[in-house]
């Protein structure tokens, strides 16, 4: 997660919106915010890289049709 430049997670949150949009998934707001001991976070809730490739892969889990999710 370390090697992720500011220009990729921009790159990163610009797909999250756009996955995202079809299910509700809004982050308006979501940028790059920082690096806090060599981790860029984002400032919805300041979440790390991680936090969002975890969001897109369960967006892209649900766009092929994934196993419904629960809650």
């Amino acid at each position: 997660m370390r090697d992720y430049t500011d220009s990729q997670v921009t790159a990163l949150l610009r797909e999250l919106h756009e996955r995202g949009r079809p299910f509700g998934v809004l982050w308006g707001s979501a940028s790059t915010n920082g690096v806090v001991n060599n981790h860029i976070l984002v400032n919805f809730g300041n979440a790390s890289v991680s936090t969002v490739l975890n969001l897109l892969d369960l967006l892209r889990d649900a766009e092929e049709g994934g196993e419904a999710w629960e809650s």
